[in-house]
């Protein structure tokens, strides 16, 4: 598959909407910070940029599979659009968790709908891994450019006006969204025929799949909550510290990219038991690394690793799933994963203080490594 308009207006649409979010994920605490708030009210200004996401993830689902891409993005817009003008008209705390959670729903209910399209344009699972690698990659680039932008408005303006910027960026998917074919009735009239939306739970292939991917969720969680610690106990300056993080971003949008290129060489229950293997034993390693350099190096199989994992399981998602439920399945799938970003944290938390920070890299390396096999479980038997 070629890389068509369509995909470049889906990738580009996602990068508008997540830019915003981004940048208000990093302002917003920062502005609470600068009122002398505590931690805690930081920690729950944070959570509920994921809150919104699982409220929401279910409603966006069905709406993308009855009415197609155009107008859930519209809402998804509308929800982005209205949290940045909240944060911008106010610098009060409550307006600062509405926001929050407003662009963090309006994003994922993007998402979905992009998701869903995105796997749509595809005809078989080599095509998929192209087109979910290439979408991978908008979440980095908008993960750099919300932030960054935000920062420079606020030393240069302020607060207020970098809300007024990041509003803005949703506005851009509109423009690209004239670029994606509408869907005709006849492909969305079977939505309104489908069951309940738990009723998709029952598919064991689909219980697998989420699990397999709530495994991996928490991997790039428990590195990105632990790094700093361990970089920390290590000696490591900040810049150091920072550094092996980029190096760990560097490496999956890397693998992202490469992707596309290779994917008629690959299979993607392979490719997912192997990078569960991989991330086992890096995890078992890498506590026993000392020095920045080593500790760059594991970040970077892990990128590798971790990064290789997302398209193949949105591939699978695809196909195990019924054409007309796709966007209820991938719904599941982010509330799964929001739920564990919201939580998991806390839970590392407490066991990092329990038992220290490389027993929890042991401990989830080796339930990686255990998820391992239902993941070599989850080679595609049935089309749609």
């Amino acid at each position: 598959m070629r890389f068509s308009r369509p995909l470049l207006a889906l990738i580009l649409g996602q990068i508008s909407l997540h830019s915003c979010m981004a940048g208000v994920r990093m302002s917003a605490p920062l502005q609470a910070l600068h009122q002398k708030l505590g931690p805690g009210a930081v920690g729950v200004l944070m959570a509920l940029f994921a809150a919104g996401p699982v409220l929401l993830a279910l409603p966006a689902g069905r709406m993308a599979d009855r009415y197609g891409y155009h107008r859930p993005l519209y809402l998804a817009v509308g929800l982005s659009v209205s949290g940045g003008l909240i944060a911008a008209l106010s610098s009060q705390y409550l307006a600062m968790c509405a926001a929050a959670m407003l662009t963090g729903a309006g994003t994922n209910f993007g998402l979905i709908t992009i998701q869903r399209t995105a796997g749509r344009m595809a005809v078989d699972s080599t095509e998929r891994m192209r087109v979910f690698s290439w979408l991978g990659l908008a979440p980095a680039l908008a993960n750099f450019l919300g932030p960054v932008t935000a920062g420079a408005v606020i030393d240069h303006v302020g607060f207020r006006a970098a809300f007024g910027v990041l509003m803005l960026m949703p506005l851009a998917s509109l423009l690209f969204s004239r670029f994606v074919p509408r869907e005709t009735p006849v492909q969305t009239v079977q939505a309104q025929r489908a069951g309940t939306s738990w009723d998709l739970l029952r598919s064991p292939a689909l219980r697998h799949l989420l699990l397999v991917n709530w495994l991996h969720s928490a991997s790039w969680d428990v590195h990105t909550f632990l790094l700093p610690i361990l970089g920390h106990e290590r000696g490591l300056s900040a810049s150091a510290i920072g550094g092996i993080l980029g190096v760990f971003a560097v490496s999956v949008a890397s693998v992202r990219f490469v992707i596309p290129f290779i994917a008629h060489r690959l299979t993607e229950a392979q490719v997912v038991a192997g990078a569960m293997l991989s991330v086992a034993a890096i995890f078992a390693v890498y506590p026993f690394v000392h020095s920045a350099w080593l500790m760059a190096g594991c970040a970077g199989l892990l990128g590798l690793a971790l990064g290789s994992v997302q398209p193949m399981v949105m591939s699978m998602l695809h196909h195990i799933t019924p054409e007309h439920r796709h966007g209820e399945a991938i719904a599941f799938r982010s509330m799964a994963l929001n739920m564990s970003s919201t939580l998991m944290p806390l839970l590392f938390g407490l066991a990092g203080t329990a038992i220290g920070a490389a027993t929890l890299f042991w401990v989830m390396g080796a339930a990686v490594g255990a998820g391992s096999v239902p993941a070599r479980r989850l080679a595609p038997t049935s089309g749609h």
